[in-house]
C-alpha cells in the first residue's frame, strides 16, 4: 500500500482529494488576435469574444478594462479570453489595430 505510485484520490473523512493545480499555461497563439461574435447559450444576447492576444493576466484585464469603456459596454476576462457584450467587432478591431496588433474577424 505504501508505494511510491500511489497516491490519495478519495478519503472517507474529507471526500475527494484535489491535487494542487499548477499554473494553466495557455498555448501560445500565431500572433493573430481574433475577435468572433457568439450568441449561443447566452440568451440571445451576443458578446465578442477576443483570442490570441499575447498578454499576461494583469496586461489582459487591462485591455479589457480599456475595450469595455472604448465600447461603453460590459465584459469579463475568462481563460485568457477577453468577452466584450454586444456586437462591437468594427470598433474593437480598429482599437486593437492602433495599438499595433493583427486583428482577424472570425466566425459568422
Amino acid at each position: 500500500m505504501g508505494d511510491a505510485n500511489s497516491r490519495l484520490v478519495y478519503s472517507t473523512d474529507t471526500g475527494r482529494i484535489e491535487e494542487p493545480k499548477e499554473k494553466a499555461v495557455r498555448p501560445r497563439g500565431d500572433g493573430i488576435v481574433r475577435i468572433q461574435r457568439q450568441t449561443s447559450g447566452r440568451k440571445g444576447k451576443g458578446v465578442c469574444l477576443i483570442t490570441g492576444v499575447d498578454l499576461d493576466d494583469v496586461e489582459l484585464a487591462k485591455l479589457a478594462a480599456e475595450l469595455k469603456k472604448k465600447c461603453g459596454c460590459g465584459g469579463a476576462v475568462k481563460d485568457g479570453i477577453i468577452e466584450i457584450q454586444g456586437d462591437k467587432r468594427d470598433v474593437i478591431k480598429s482599437l486593437l489595430e492602433a495599438k499595433g496588433m493583427k486583428v482577424k474577424l472570425a466566425g459568422g
